[in-house]
């Protein structure tokens, strides 16, 4: 029976933790290794640029008009444009409700 219960745990742990995270890392390879020149992206560091070119692990972009950086390929975090202007669909957050908060404090003055 703990035998059992041992496997049951790693099951748990590799469909809870371990499969999803190596989903998200396919992921992030397959958009890092589909930039081209022309796509605005985002970077880790939250700087917006346009790709200028792209090397084995190295991506030039365009941070404003004739400033250029160099940055290794998982330092991008997401692709805003692609090379054909289309933006990329962000995921949708829901925002909870937000209630407005009762005052609990009364005034007591006496008013003359």
């Amino acid at each position: 029976m703990p035998l059992v219960l041992i496997v049951l745990l790693f099951a748990v742990m590799y469909f809870m933790m371990i499969r999803p995270q190596q989903k998200r890392r396919r992921e992030a390879q397959a958009m890092q290794s589909s930039l081209g020149p022309g796509d605005g992206i985002v970077t880790i560091g939250g700087l917006h640029a346009t790709v200028v070119s792209v090397d084995d692990d190295v991506v030039t972009v365009e941070i404003a008009p004739g400033v250029n950086a160099r940055f290794a390929r998982p330092a991008i975090a997401r692709v805003v444009t692609s090379v054909n202007n289309e933006p990329e669909p962000e995921p949708e957050i829901e925002e909870p409700a937000v209630e407005e908060p009762v005052n609990p404090v009364v005034e007591t003055r006496k008013k003359d």
